[in-house]
Parts: C-alpha cells; structure tokens; sequence
C-alpha cells in the first residue's frame, strides 16, 4: 500500500501529468473532449456546435492531438476526431473527473443538444438514400459486395429452435434467407421505404417479423435472440458502440452476434456522398474495441476473401458472444 500511495503522488506531480492536467484548464478544450465522448466529429461540424471559428477549433484540437487526447483519421479533405481509443488509465481517470465536474453546466448541455442534431443530420442523408433506392438495393449490394451479402455459409449452423435478429434488414433479402432455418426471424430497419420492399418480399413467410425502429433503441425485448447479424450496416451508423450495445441486450445469454461489413477502404468521401455512408470501413482492433466496450466474449474478427464480381471493399466477418 506505501509503494502504491508513493507512485501515485509521484504520478500527480510529474511533469508530464501536470502538463496533461493543463491541456484540460481550457474550456473550449473540455467542450470538444465532452462531444468526442459522443463519436466522431469533424472540425467544421464542432464549428458549428461550438459556435465558435474553424480556426479556433483547429487550435485546439492540434493542442490535444498532440498531447494524446483524440485521434484523428483523414477521409478526402475531412478530418474526423475521436477520443483517442488508446488513452492510457492516468488520461481516462483524469478525463473521468473533469466529465464529472462539468457535466451539469449548461454550456455543456447546450453542445449536447446542438450535437445531437449535427448527428441527426448524418442519418438524414443515409436515409434519403435509402428512400430513394429500396427498389434496387439488391441488386446495389450485389454490384458492391458480391455473394458475402447473403452470408450463405451460416445458415446450416442455424438451431431450428432459434430466433434470429436481422438488424438493418434492408428490403429483406436476409430474412428471406434466414426463414427456413430458424423457428422465428425478427428484421428491423429504420427507413419505412425499405421496409415497404421487405413486406412485399416477406408477406406469404409466416415466421419473419418485420419491426420499424433505429439500431441505437431497438424495439426488441432483452434476451430475445439466440443469433443477431448486423450485414453491412455499420457504415451507416453514427454511432457504432451503441447499436453494439444495444445488440448485446437483446442477445440471449451465450448467444451470438455476427456482423459483416466493410474494410477500411480509399472511397468515403464518394460513398458518403453518393449513399450516405458514415465510416469509411473499419479496423479490425477498432471493431474488436467496440464489441469488448459492448460487453461481447469470444471476439473472432476474420478477413472474408475477395469476390471476383464484386466492384467495392474487402469484407471482415466478425462474430462474438453475449
């Protein structure tokens, strides 16, 4: 206990601590911190919840990137920041009492709120998308992704008695799949549009369930599914860590979740502007963090191999359990 209490204080009165601790005196620096606890903004999306001038919010956001604080990731000419994923303890049990402190002050509150409504307008332009092209999404997955889109290989691994979440179902081509291998088949998808085409497909398939409703706030009861997958839906989401949580809690105990989607790739700026992507692919260790924050075991993040026929990114299947 003497050696812990003396490098503690040895820790809180280095340099490099109180320099740490300084970066932090700042308001406007605590303000971007607090968003960036949120996902992923842009400097001139924090411009604009901030209030404040792009070069004031690069100022900043230079001071804490260089000391560690956020991290950064380029897509075209678009800077996207983050809380730095790798912070070490000190940095995250510093964070965790400053956040505590502020978190009631109205200033924060106010970026919160004007925060929610830049995010809100992400999904608006992913759903205009889909509002658009529900008729031929099949046929855009296939173009983009080839034969992985149908995961085919999972199904005979499928219990007869299992009920299985297709979560972002799309205009339902999965759930069709899924039908006759599972006892019951829940799809949920946000855009009414897609949902439309699913019904179509679906409406002589008894046990398929189509539910309306976001990912971050599924409506589905805790410990429903003994399997839930997530195909190629990621990239659309705003915030991945809560869909994933959310899937968590609507996974049976010892369930599973599978998810495919898309690996970094060079084409975010014209996937995000021709059909409303949010991330550019993902990193296997950033996949593997969210589901680890999530609360998912037995994490297996795997390389799926190309497609001949497919024209867009290399895929990762990953599956974990709940």
């Amino acid at each position: 206990m003497h050696i812990f209490i003396y490098t503690f204080m040895n820790t809180i009165t280095s340099p490099a601590f109180l320099e740490r601790l300084s970066v932090l005196s700042d308001e406007t620096r605590t303000r971007i911190l607090a968003l960036l606890q949120q996902g992923e903004f842009t400097v001139s999306e924090l411009c604009v919840v901030l209030q404040s001038a792009q070069p004031t919010v690069s100022r900043h956001l230079k001071t804490l990137a260089s000391e560690g604080w956020v991290a950064v990731r380029a897509e075209g000419r678009n800077r996207h920041y983050r809380i730095n994923p790798a912070l070490d303890d000190a940095g995250r049990g510093l964070w965790d009492i400053v956040r505590q402190e502020v978190s009631e002050n109205s200033l924060y509150e106010k970026d919160a709120e004007r925060a929610r409504s830049v995010l809100e307008s992400r999904r608006l332009r992913s759903s205009a998308f889909f509002a658009e092209t529900a008729e031929h999404w099949d046929e855009t997955r296939s173009e983009l992704f080839g034969s992985a889109t149908g995961l085919s290989p999972i199904l005979g691994l499928i219990d007869p008695s299992w009920t299985v979440g297709d979560l972002g179902t799309g205009s339902g081509g999965l759930c069709a799949r899924l039908a006759p291998f599972a006892d019951r088949v829940i799809g949920v998808d946000r855009s009414a549009e897609m949902l439309t085409t699913a019904q179509a497909r679906l409406h002589d398939t008894a046990n398929v369930e189509l539910r309306c409703g976001n990912l971050e706030s599924l409506p589905v009861d805790d410990d429903t599914f003994d399997l839930a997958i997530l195909a190629l839906v990621l990239h659309y989401v705003v915030d991945p860590l809560t869909v994933l949580r959310e899937a968590f809690r609507t996974i049976k105990p010892g369930g599973t979740a599978l998810l495919l989607d898309m690996r970094s790739h060079d084409r975010g700026v014209i996937y995000a502007e021709e059909m409303g992507h949010v991330w550019p692919g993902f990193e296997s260790a950033q996949i593997d963090g969210w589901l680890t924050e999530a609360g998912f075991l037995k994490r297996r993040i795997a390389p799926l191999p190309p497609d001949p026929a497919a024209t867009g990114p290399l895929l990762f299947l990953a599956s974990a359990r709940a």
